[in-house]
């Protein structure tokens, strides 16, 4: 089983482009999805990255990063909005697990950054808990705006970044764990018509976007 705590935030990370990169390239390894290894992860789980994304039925984490049981700690909402929930599980998978490397992923054609774009171009919003979700995209989309961006890859990007400055500021377990070089905090941008993701951001991970190349 990997050991979560003997992986360095950049190995895991490493560990994941390669997953990504084969995904790509459509030759998958589908490592850890046999019955040996459901045996061997019955008794606990050491997995060796948090991953936050979006709940969009497209962006099934395993499967776009090549992984299989026991590999990542998966939370996911609409958007990648976040709650009481959502920081406790990903501090969970920080400080209880001991993952090294928290990743928020996003993608294009996020339909709920698309519904957050209408509803502030058109002053609208939506029904029950839907207008919640709106409501926590909102910041992301006035900030893209601000900055003059009208593509959706911009408002993807500035998104992402604001969730993963959000939870750094908001969760003290993942902010003290990065900045002792315990974990990384990364953002990533999926594209959907080829399965490759790529960098936005990254926090206690000395990483640059040609590094996804």
């Amino acid at each position: 089983m990997t050991d979560a705590l003997t992986v360095t935030p950049r190995e895991a990370f490493e560990m994941l482009l390669a997953g990504n990169q084969r995904f790509v390239a459509g030759s998958p390894e589908h490592p850890n999805q046999d019955a040996a290894r459901r045996s061997e992860v019955a008794p606990g789980q050491s997995p060796f990255a948090v991953l936050f994304g979006c709940s969009d039925s497209r962006l099934a984490a395993e499967l776009i990063f090549d992984r299989g049981l026991g590999d990542l700690f998966v939370v996911r909402t609409a958007g990648h909005v976040m709650g009481p929930e959502v920081l406790g599980s990903i501090e969970y998978g920080v400080g209880v697990l001991g993952c090294p490397l928290v990743v928020v992923l996003g993608h294009d054609s996020c339909g709920a950054v698309a519904a957050t774009r209408a509803a502030v171009a058109d002053g609208t919003t939506a029904d029950g808990y839907v207008r919640d979700v709106i409501e926590r995209v909102t910041p992301s989309v006035l900030a893209s705006r601000a900055a003059g961006h009208t593509e959706d890859a911009d408002f993807i990007a500035e998104h992402v970044r604001h969730t993963v400055d959000l939870l750094l500021d908001r969760s003290r377990t993942l902010a003290e764990a990065v900045a002792a070089g315990r974990a990384a905090a990364v953002g990533l941008s999926y594209r959907l018509v080829d399965g490759t993701a790529h960098l936005v951001t990254a926090r206690g991970l000395d990483v640059t976007a040609d590094a996804m190349a």
